[in-house]
């Protein structure tokens, strides 16, 4: 498994949303081990400052509160400082595979919120100072649901698209600002995100379907790897792309 041997990150400041877990935590630790000062968001403050107090020689910032949310924005921003280098959005939760006749308006409006909403809302805020200093890179999580029908439910399914459309228009309109917009597109992830299957329905019909094309399960660090890649000077000439780290589940 790839592992942090650069100083890549060093001087610079990143903000990561969902860093109390899963993606998020691995992505937070990896980009703090490469020399950055990681401001950390997260629902959660036990898990931040089990993050921090499990990591003193690493310089992270944590900032606990609801990221699509302008207070908890406004934090974030305080704490990096006015310097915003490297934003890695991945904050994101499930819709227990609804089909579009079963999901419920509460669904489907906190999904579109967290996955799509507090995305828009924290790069709107960054990009200011981004353009200002005339670099900056943005990774966005989407998944394999924003590239098929077929890997969870409707809300999901449509929020982890609109992420897509989000991060190629973000790259069209600031790549000429020296800003890149790229997203990631995992498949099975080994996390603390709960899927249940709340639909009949859905269990019936996706599920064969997963049963026989899912591959096995990826650690959250081989998906902070694909991460810190596309925020990292190395992928410079990388921008507007969606980056399939599925296990091969996009070739099927």
């Amino acid at each position: 498994m790839s592992t942090a041997s650069t100083d890549r990150f060093a001087g610079k400041t990143a903000i990561v949303t969902g860093a109390g877990s899963g993606i998020g935590r691995a992505t937070a630790l990896r980009l703090a081990a490469e020399g950055a000062r990681v401001v950390a968001s997260d629902i959660a403050p036990e898990r931040l400052d089990a993050l921090v107090a499990e990591n003193p020689g690493l310089d992270i910032v944590p900032v606990a509160g609801d990221v699509a949310a302008e207070e908890t924005i406004a934090r974030l921003l305080e704490a990096a400082g006015g310097r915003v280098d490297a934003l890695a959005n991945v904050a994101g939760i499930m819709d227990g595979f609804l089909p579009t006749a079963e999901v419920d308006d509460a669904t489907w409006d906190r999904v579109f919120t967290i996955n799509v909403t507090a995305i828009m809302r924290l790069s709107r805020a960054v990009l200011p100072l981004m353009v200002e200093a005339g670099a900056g890179s943005i990774v966005n999580v989407s998944s394999e649901a924003g590239l098929r029908g077929s890997a969870a439910g409707a809300a999901y399914t449509a929020s982890k698209h609109a992420v897509v459309g989000l991060t190629k228009s973000t790259s069209v309109f600031y790549s000429p600002k020296g800003v890149r917009a790229n997203a990631v597109a995992p498949g099975p992830v080994a996390t603390n995100i709960e899927a249940p299957f709340r639909s009949q329905w859905a269990g019936e019909r996706i599920g064969p379907i997963m049963q026989t094309t899912v591959p096995p399960v990826a650690q959250p660090e081989q998906l902070a790897a694909a991460i810190t890649w596309l925020l990292s000077d190395d992928s410079a000439n990388v921008t507007g792309v969606v980056l399939a780290s599925d296990g091969g589940w996009s070739a099927i």
